[in-house]
């Protein structure tokens, strides 16, 4: 007996299905006890991790320390409620650090809401453009430049606080941070040294022999039970920022002006292009440690800046920890948020204790590992154009800023690239026995030359790869090197993939040109996707001088017609 075929679900097969959020997919699947439990569990220790952390990324990027706390509480509910992905968490990253001090720095945190929101409409907007699927072709070399970059800058803003310097404010250039630094390095405190110091080894030897430990917050604590218990004279939340609100504020809305939108635009740009790789990248590790399949959308960066938050995404650390804790839903990313909100109204007196220097530790380990140093060397070590654009990329985001170092390096990897595709298209000519291919497979191995084997007055070309603008130059080229015309030239494009709008120009000169030399052409195995773009640009309307074949045979047979 046959079985029935498995029905299709006629959801699956709506565009807007897309867009359905995880947790309705998880809901309609069947939840319970067992999986709340999993999820409590998993949501408290990612709590645990997200609180120094969220801490720690907010002072490095020239905010309070409670904006950070308020990004993972507001955000971090909003990603795991609507978010495409299973076990996302989200909240603030490293990756925003540098972008972020920038706008406060210029435009002061009211600016930094403003950029937000923009970033937040951009990325609604480019989720319902599916926009999120062009960033997987942004090169590697790029992604890792700007991420070691960012990572050395970061590390670069915490050496006043390692040290426990007393430099006044601090340049945003690294250049300018290190020089500050050396003219401020006979304020070190040895108390300070010892706190971060103390904090690091800490965070290292957990990490190494009790991985499921909280090291970070392990660290925080007993830093802050020291500074607190032996009276230590080193900075602290208390004594810089007075320490942080046990509740979310009121919602607040930025002064919005036609020239603020024209100047942060750059930055909201980077901030959505940056929160939409970053969680594109979180979300393939998740698929890929669990082996399931997300589905990206994203809103929360609109309520975390109107609740004074910063900007949010999914980030991989976190989300990786929370499938470690066993986290079966995004109801855990939910709890992570309330679990954080619940220590923030319970313990924000104590943050007040916490030492500036071992946040300052905190935020090294994350330079650490987000300097990604064996991808660094591998692609160093690769091919000379992959490590150009690494050290470009790296070098501007360094020296320059985010948004030009991302540019730069995407636009020199194109332009790498072309010129790679243009080197392994190959433009033959006279060899139209060369290989057996789909309109030439009945035709006899070559006993001679191929040159040889074309009947007199005619000429070929075969060309191998896409046509698109790096290669048509090339077309022009191999034409001018024939002496003298043939009279009729066959260009076989059986092996065309693909044609762009400069490789139909390319190919409507090379024909002109033929025609004026008295030269016949005849394209033969032209694709039915090639066909459609020379229709679509009218270049058959505009060329009565070329013939289409469907394969060599037949240009070879009226190559050899005699004119009646």
């Amino acid at each position: 007996m046959k079985a029935d075929a498995p029905s299709i679900n006629p959801v699956q097969t709506m565009w807007w299905h897309l867009y359905v959020p995880k947790m309705v997919t998880v809901l309609r699947e069947g939840y319970g006890r067992r999986e709340f439990r999993d999820d409590v569990l998993a949501g408290l220790t990612v709590a645990i991790v997200a609180i120094p952390l969220s801490m720690a990324l907010a002072i490095a990027s020239g905010a309070t320390p409670d904006k950070g706390l308020i990004t993972v509480v507001v955000a971090g509910f909003l990603i795991s409620l609507l978010s495409g992905c299973r076990y996302q968490i989200g909240g603030p990253a490293g990756a925003f650090v540098v972008i972020v001090f920038g706008i406060i720095d210029k435009q002061g945190y009211d600016g930094l809401v403003l950029a937000t929101l923009m970033a937040g409409a951009m990325m609604v907007a480019g989720g319902f453009a599916r926009l999120g699927d062009w960033i997987k072709y942004i090169p590697q070399p790029v992604i890792t430049g700007f991420t070691s970059g960012i990572a050395l800058i970061i590390f670069s803003s915490q050496i006043g606080d390692l040290f426990g310097l007393t430099t006044g404010k601090v340049p945003g250039d690294v250049v300018g941070k290190w020089i500050t630094y050396w003219h401020g390095h006979g304020t070190f405190k040895p108390s300070a040294v010892a706190v971060s110091a103390g904090s690091l080894a800490i965070i290292i030897l957990l990490r190494r022999y009790a991985p499921k430990w909280p090291a970070l917050l392990i660290a925080i604590v007993i830093a802050s039970l020291a500074a607190w218990a032996l009276k230590l004279p080193i900075a602290t939340i208390g004594s810089v920022f007075g320490g942080i609100p046990n509740t979310l504020p009121a919602p607040h809305w930025p002064v919005v002006t036609w020239e603020r939108i024209q100047h942060l635009f750059p930055s909201a740009l980077t901030i959505a292009f940056l929160s939409g790789l970053e969680s594109l990248l979180c979300a393939v590790v998740a698929d890929g440690m669990t082996g399931r399949r997300h589905r990206s959308q994203g809103v929360a960066n609109f309520a975390s800046a109107l609740f004074g938050g910063m900007p949010a995404t999914g980030t991989i650390a976190r989300t990786a920890t929370n499938i470690r804790a066993g986290a079966k839903s995004p109801v855990s990313g939910v709890l992570h948020a309330f679990f954080v909100l619940m220590c923030m109204m319970a313990f924000a007196p104590l943050a007040s204790y916490i030492p500036l220097a071992s946040l300052a530790s905190v935020l090294v380990m994350v330079c650490w590992n987000m300097a990604e140093r064996e991808k660094f060397w591998m692609l160093l070590h690769g091919p000379r154009g992959d490590a150009l654009v690494l050290l470009v990329t790296f070098g501007i985001t360094v020296f320059i800023d985010l948004p030009t170092a991302i540019s730069t390096g995407v636009i020199l990897a194109a332009v790498l690239f072309m010129h790679r595709m243009a080197l392994a298209v190959e433009i033959q000519t006279g060899l139209p026995f060369v290989e057996r291919e789909a309109d030439d497979i009945s035709m006899p191995e070559p006993k001679v030359s191929p040159q040889e084997q074309l009947p007199p007055g005619v000429g070929a070309f075969q060309m191998r790869g896409p046509l698109f603008f790096g290669v048509a130059s090339r077309l022009i080229d191999a034409f001018d090197l024939i002496k003298p015309p043939p009279k009729v030239f066959i260009i076989r494009m059986s092996m065309v993939p693909m044609i762009d709008s400069s490789g139909v120009v390319a190919l409507e000169e090379f024909i002109h040109r033929c025609h004026k030399n008295g030269t016949k052409v005849i394209l033969s195995g032209v694709k039915p996707s090639l066909m459609r773009t020379l229709l679509e640009m009218e270049m058959t309307d505009r060329m009565e001088e070329v013939t289409f074949v469907p394969d060599f045979q037949a240009a070879l047979a009226i190559a050899t017609e005699k004119p009646a």
